[in-house]
């Protein structure tokens, strides 16, 4: 067992892969940190009271301009319950932000043009705050975030599996 492991961690280290705690520990502030910096971001872009859930629903709303399913989203966005994204698209409907339009049977939600406004400004904050910052040295690189991304896809497809597995015991 590394000599070096988080505290609050290290109960979960195991012989078989003594750092895996330090990643999962690492996931949860990273998490969190993620989560705050979004919700904020759009705050200062116009739109508080916005949790990560909305706002990770609207930029995927967002994303290409052109409609989504709500089951769709839910896939992409790697979110089970449809409830969770379905209470989203309300909120963000009754903002102003998101319209549901209806094509046969299935409901189809785009950013409206006030959404799209607010996406761009959350854009130049996003710019001015965080890659600002990148770029004067807390990044390492664009090697570095490809491999970050392609490594967090990884474990997003292991967790997923376990979380699986779990499920039949």
């Amino acid at each position: 067992m590394s000599s070096h492991l988080i505290a609050s961690s290290a109960h979960l280290a195991s012989n078989r892969a003594p750092d895996l705690s330090e990643v999962e520990f690492g996931l949860m502030i990273a998490g969190h940190a993620f989560d705050r910096w979004t919700v904020r971001c759009m705050a200062a872009a116009g739109l508080p009271d916005l949790t990560a859930t909305d706002v990770m629903v609207m930029h995927h709303v967002y994303h290409r301009q052109r409609g989504k399913k709500l089951a769709d989203i839910c896939f992409t966005l790697n979110v089970e319950d449809t409830h969770i994204v379905n209470y989203s698209l309300k909120k963000l409907e009754r903002l102003g932000v998101v319209r549901g339009e209806r094509n046969g049977k299935e409901v189809f939600y785009s950013a409206t043009d006030e959404g799209a406004a607010f996406i761009k400004r959350y854009t130049e904050i996003r710019e001015q705050c965080l890659i600002d910052g990148l770029e004067a040295g807390a990044g390492a690189g664009v090697e570095f975030n490809r491999q970050l991304a392609k490594a967090l896809r990884a474990l997003s497809g292991l967790y997923d599996q376990a979380a699986r597995a779990a499920t039949s015991l």
